[in-house]
């Protein structure tokens, strides 16, 4: 089952029901806080900020994949695909020190093998998320901001095991479950730069696919995301970031038997960077990378992109 891109949507929405900031009693404090925070996710309120929309799109070559031993194999000659997703995204303020957030994603697959190839996609899973800060980023040179992160995944696109997929499944959009998120974030600013770690555990429904008699009743492993990031704020409030994360995936249970040999490991590396365009709108630009690390992955592409980001405010 082909699971990557669905993992990276799922971490963004969990990170993007966003933290307030508060300046403490330097500028750059507060600076670096607020305007640095969305250079690693695109949905984070500002504190000045009530609520949000904008616009993201994405697209991924793959390169390559790991095997069930971790070892790196490049994509076979004539083989090819390429991602792509738009995603529609808004988050509010609530309860003062509470954010939630809504993302709507297009998805779409462009996949060539053996002589055939063939282009699909449409509506993705739909993820809304939350997130309340215990204590705020920059508000104490000692306390660094804290906070609980919450989201639900809704299995709105069509799943991997669907019918009519094409010969090349192109059309399968989501994972076919229902996925709960939480997590704890942990931020703190130093002067110019800010620096973030983030724990996300996921947990899927489980399902039957498969048509009688050959139905099988499956539940994918737990699902762990870590992620640690720095940005760096100069005076124009532009930032920039740089950012690693790393997906850990436990066997799936199959039939109620442990399907061994199903889990999955993936590391993703983040260049970005938000540009304020004015008060109220920003601009983000990322390159991402699945480096193809012998033993970092196992059963999971490895892909290279972009990611262009347009975001509108309101106070």
């Amino acid at each position: 089952m082909r699971r990557r891109r669905f993992k990276f949507r799922n971490l963004w929405v969990a990170l993007a029901a966003s933290a307030a900031c508060a300046a403490g009693d330097s500028a750059a404090w507060g600076q670096a806080c607020c305007a640095g925070s969305g250079a690693v996710t695109p949905g984070r309120l500002a504190l000045h900020e009530s609520a949000l929309a904008g616009v993201q799109l994405k697209a991924g070559d793959v390169l390559s994949s790991f095997d069930a031993n971790g070892r790196v194999a490049p994509s076979p000659p004539g083989a090819s695909e390429l991602d792509f997703e738009q995603d529609v995204f808004g988050a509010i303020r609530v309860l003062n020190r509470g954010q939630i957030a809504l993302l709507v994603p297009l998805v779409e697959t462009y996949r060539a093998s053996g002589g055939l190839s063939e282009f699909g996609g449409g509506v993705g899973d739909i993820n809304v998320s939350a997130r309340y800060d215990f204590t705020l980023t920059g508000a104490s040179r000692v306390l660094p901001g804290i906070a609980a992160l919450a989201g639900l995944t809704i299995p709105t696109g069509t799943p991997p095991d669907a019918p009519n997929l094409g010969p090349l499944a192109t059309g399968a959009t989501g994972i076919g479950a229902f996925q709960g998120n939480a997590g704890l974030a942990v931020e703190q600013a130093f002067g110019p730069w800010l620096v973030n770690a983030t724990a996300i555990v996921a947990q899927r429904t489980a399902r039957t696919v498969g048509v009688p008699p050959n139905q099988v009743h499956e539940r994918l492993g737990a699902q762990w995301t870590f992620l640690a990031a720095v940005v760096y704020t100069l005076p124009s409030e532009l930032a920039l970031a740089a950012s690693a994360s790393y997906l850990v995936e436990g066997d799936a249970t199959i039939g109620g038997v442990d399907g061994y040999g199903t889990s999955h490991r993936l590391p993703t590396f983040t260049l970005s960077g938000v540009v304020p365009l004015s008060d109220t709108w920003r601009i983000q630009g990322a390159l991402f990378d699945n480096p193809p690390i012998m033993q970092f992955g196992l059963n999971q592409s490895a892909t290279a992109g972009l990611i262009a980001t347009v975001v509108k405010s309101w106070t």
